[in-house]
Parts: C-alpha cells; sequence; structure tokens
C-alpha cells in the first residue's frame, strides 16, 4: 500500500461528510456536487485499503476505519487552522472575512461598517453578501444569516427576531385619504419580495389585526426585501417589512409604519454565527462585541426589543 499522504482535497471532502453524515451535506459545505464529494470519498478509500462509510438505505455511518481517520483527521486539521491563525495574527495585515445576506448587507451592515473600522483600524473587513451560509472553519470568519440557530459546530448568538409589520410612504397614505384602521390597507397595491412565505405572512398579520381577508391585492414583485422597502418608500404600495432594516427611513418619515403595535413574529431571527472552533479569535470576538452593541443601539432608536 502507498505511503504518500492522499490528497489534502480527499481529507477535507471526508472530514465535511464524516461530520455531516451525508454526501449532500458535505457538498452544500464545500460548495460542490455530490456526485463530487462521493469521488473524492471513493479515492481516499482505495488510498487506505479500507471503507470508511457504511452507506445504507437515507444515512451514512462511518466504519471503525472511518471514525480512527476522522479523529485524526480533526485532529491535524485543528492544529494546523490554530498555527494558521497564529500567525495570521502576527502579520502587519490582519483581514476580518464576513458573509451575510444582501438584504442585511445593503440595509443594515454596510451603512454601519465604518463604526467598526473606526474601533478596529487594524482590521481590513472583506465583504461577501451570498445567501450560501459559507465554510465558517476555512472560508470565512463570521457569518450573519437567518434562521432558527441550530447549526451544527456553530455559535450562534441572536441579533434580532425577524419581526414583521406594514409600512408604506406618507404621501400614498395621504392619497386615499389615511389609514385608520388595518382593513384600510386592502385598498393599497401590495409589494412582495418574492419570499414563498410572503402571502401567508400577510395573512397571519391580519388575523393578528383580527381582519379575515380573501384574495390579497396583488402588486411588484422584488428580489429582495430591501428592494421591497425602497419601492414602498417610492409610493408604490404597501409592504410588510423588518423595522431593523428601514430605521432611517423611518426616521427620516420616508416610511410609516401605521400600525406599530401590531408586529407579526414569524419564529425566525438574524444570527451572528462562527465556529464553535474559532469562537477565542481575537478578531471574531471584536467583531461580536461591536455587532452586538451595534444591534441594541440600532434597537433602541427604533423601539425594538432585542431578544
Amino acid at each position: 500500500m502507498s505511503r504518500r499522504l492522499p490528497p489534502l482535497n480527499a481529507l477535507r471532502t471526508f472530514d465535511a461528510a464524516a461530520r455531516h453524515l451525508s454526501f449532500t451535506k458535505a457538498a452544500e459545505e464545500l460548495a460542490v456536487t455530490q456526485a463530487a464529494v462521493s469521488y473524492q470519498v471513493r479515492q481516499l478509500e482505495e488510498h487506505v485499503g479500507r471503507e470508511l462509510f457504511r452507506r445504507l438505505t437515507r444515512k451514512l455511518e462511518l466504519t471503525p476505519a472511518g471514525q480512527e481517520l476522522q479523529g485524526a483527521v480533526a485532529e491535524a486539521f485543528d492544529r494546523i487552522r490554530a498555527t494558521v491563525n497564529r500567525l495570521a495574527d502576527r502579520g502587519e495585515s490582519k483581514v476580518l472575512s464576513v458573509t451575510t445576506l444582501p438584504t442585511f448587507a445593503s440595509q443594515w451592515l454596510v451603512p454601519r461598517l465604518g463604526h467598526f473600522q473606526m474601533r478596529r483600524p487594524d482590521l481590513a473587513v472583506r465583504l461577501d453578501a451570498n445567501p450560501r451560509m459559507g465554510d465558517l472553519e476555512y472560508d470565512f470568519d463570521v457569518a450573519l444569516r437567518s434562521g432558527k440557530g441550530d447549526w451544527p459546530g456553530i455559535v450562534a448568538e441572536r441579533l434580532q427576531d425577524f419581526t414583521l409589520t406594514p409600512a408604506l410612504s406618507p404621501r400614498l397614505a395621504e392619497r386615499v385619504g389615511g389609514i385608520r384602521e388595518p382593513r384600510d390597507l386592502l385598498s393599497l397595491p401590495f409589494l412582495d419580495s418574492q419570499h414563498p412565505d410572503d402571502k401567508a405572512w400577510w395573512r397571519d398579520w391580519f388575523r393578528l389585526a383580527g381582519v379575515e381577508v380573501g384574495d390579497l391585492p396583488t402588486g411588484t414583485q422584488y428580489d429582495m426585501h430591501g428592494m421591497t422597502g425602497q419601492a414602498a418608500a417610492m409610493g408604490q404600495g404597501v409592504a410588510l417589512l423588518c423595522p431593523l432594516f428601514f430605521a432611517g427611513d423611518i426616521a427620516t418619515g420616508r416610511l410609516v409604519l401605521p400600525f406599530p403595535g401590531l408586529v407579526l413574529h414569524t419564529g425566525s431571527a438574524y444570527w451572528l454565527a462562527y465556529s464553535e472552533k474559532r469562537a477565542g479569535e481575537p478578531k471574531i470576538q471584536a467583531f461580536r462585541d461591536w455587532i452586538l452593541s451595534e444591534v441594541n443601539a440600532c434597537a433602541g432608536q427604533c423601539g425594538m426589543m432585542v431578544a
């Protein structure tokens, strides 16, 4: 049997598949196809001369050889990662890589990043606006994501509940003679962000307001939540928005919340996420401390509750 080390890519692929016990989830993490993961694992099995996984119906299990190799690979990657991080922290140039959702980036993070740069001028921020979570051990330092916050191996700190309430331009409200009760909104065009739950959230909000609705008014659909809010501020219709992203528009009066006390809790939230294995890194902790203080300050200005 060859004494050469197997390819690093095969070991990394095996590590992801062993952690998830799923070729599909490993493929999502590594941004490759499931077939590519299966091929890399098969190549590694041929290299060591043993099966590493039991391929059962709808699930994978590590063989004893796979369990032994997983321990060795995880320990080796941890040592390499720790050494690289120490060396990087000693260098003259430090980079903090952040992956986030496009709307969170454009509507909230980018306008405030200057505050962080003033606090930490030694850190250069590299921002990636992408719906994919990304690899928080190798590719990115931190992520800002929405969901339940239950990602394996990830520290997730709640930033803000994803709450929704109707918002519209004050000019539009005046044009229809004012919005005095929730039912008045049904006379306006509705703006959607093409989220699959948009219609259900509107129905849930009207139910919260004590109004039973049939067919909802139709309007323009936009690709992102931020674009929907911009259209609402321009008077194109009423949108169900998360106030966190439109604090400036609300403060300046470009958007009004006709029923600020009627807020729909979707059950989702926005989170700061980073790898458990990297939780102690100074640059991650610096960003964590800053963003938590920034969210709390924003919540105070907008009258929102931060969990």
